[in-house]
């Protein structure tokens, strides 16, 4: 007898591809000269894109603790850029602009933090790199192509991972 066949979900992700823009209108730490942060901007880094929600417990105990270590780590090599974006996908009275500035301020975070999304308006970041919710990390190689694209990355697989795109040739 043949089993019903279940429908599968597609995994969640783009790696291997192209980085698509990040479609954030709003951004904190940035400078005021209407240039904003997308990846098209930091071709030639790699670029480490942290996504978070305000009231999102993971976040706060995995993803804020990895990307601020990687951070401390990298922050001060030219070829390696640091980017947060809060991705609103629920919580929306909750995970404001304002939460997104708070963010910033209470992690100490002097990159590019960005706020998407709206009742009604999936961020394009979520849409664009199939994200799966938040904490989610995503790795850009000097290229523009997605080497890393999900949930977690600890910070030696970050460190490991960070290592290997600033090695290989521009």
């Amino acid at each position: 007898m043949m089993g019903l066949a279940v429908a599968q979900q597609p995994r969640a992700g783009i790696l291997g591809k192209k980085a698509p823009s990040w479609g954030v209108d709003t951004w904190v730490n940035v400078a005021d000269d209407g240039v904003k942060p997308d990846v098209k901007n930091y071709r030639g880094k790699v670029v480490y894109l942290y996504c978070f929600q305000s009231w999102c417990p993971g976040c706060h105990k995995h993803g804020f603790p990895t990307l601020k270590a990687l951070e401390s780590k990298y922050g001060d090599q030219p070829d390696v850029v640091f980017v947060a974006v809060q991705t609103v996908f629920e919580g929306f009275s909750s995970n404001t602009e304002a939460k997104a500035r708070a963010m910033a301020e209470r992690y100490g975070l002097s990159i590019p933090v960005g706020h998407s999304g709206a009742e009604g308006k999936r961020p394009p970041i979520m849409t664009g790199y199939r994200t799966g919710g938040t904490p989610w990390t995503i790795v850009i190689d000097r290229k523009g192509i997605v080497r890393f694209n999900d949930f977690h990355i600890t910070v030696e697989s970050g460190s490991d991972l960070i290592d290997s795109l600033v090695a290989e040739k521009k």
